[in-house]
């Protein structure tokens, strides 16, 4: 083969590739920005309704609640019923929505009452739910949709890994000698859940 056949090949791959990259993650946005209005749907439904009392919340119960929700996903997935009519994917809203709460939690401090409106905390729901999306598209770019290829089931047990760790550091005042904080591993959990959430909306292999 001549250097310049192997060169045209080598640039005819490589803009395919590039080209293959771009769709695929135009169709993760679109994706992502779907399931996120789901979940934007539900967290401003029941602001509405009981107002935004999750502000009295520390941390450590945030963190609890997500727990509780994420060991339920997988006692679902392992017994693959449900006694009380209920899916994984409200589960699955309900760890991102906690998990953008648990951010503006670290953000604002709790409070010892209600302290902001529901449009308040709709725009910080935003504001949070945005910066996540964000790192996941830094990171899309680097890994090329490596998620894909993951099971839900992966993502509700890297989620448990999470919440074990951000527990840890809890424990120890959110020092830690070489690993992300506590607010990174909250955005990698609301990642992992709008992963699953994917997943499970648009009816891919879970």
């Amino acid at each position: 083969m001549s250097l310049y056949l192997f060169l045209f090949l080598f640039n005819f791959v490589a803009s395919l590739k590039i080209k293959y990259s771009s769709i695929a993650m135009s169709e993760t946005n679109r994706q992502f920005d779907e399931v996120i209005a789901l979940c934007r749907n539900m967290f401003e439904k029941k602001s509405s309704d009981y107002g935004p009392t999750w502000r009295i919340l520390r941390p450590e119960s945030v963190t609890d609640q997500l727990l509780i929700k994420a060991n339920r996903i997988r006692s679902l997935e392992i017994k693959k019923e449900s006694k009380v009519g209920e899916g994984i994917f409200p589960e699955f809203i309900g760890l991102v929505n906690y998990g953008i709460m648990g951010l503006i939690q670290l953000e604002l401090g709790y409070a010892d009452s209600v302290d902001i409106t529901n449009e308040t905390a709709l725009q910080l729901f935003d504001k949070h739910i945005t910066a996540a999306k964000e790192l996941m598209y830094a990171k899309n770019f680097d890994y090329d949709e490596a998620w894909r290829s993951m099971r839900v089931s992966s993502y509700t047990d890297l989620i448990l890994a999470k919440l074990f760790r951000i527990k840890e550091m809890e424990n120890k005042q959110g020092k830690t000698l070489v690993s992300e904080g506590i607010d990174a591993n909250y955005t990698d959990i609301v990642n992992y859940a709008l992963f699953g959430l994917i997943k499970l909306h648009f009816s891919t292999e879970a």
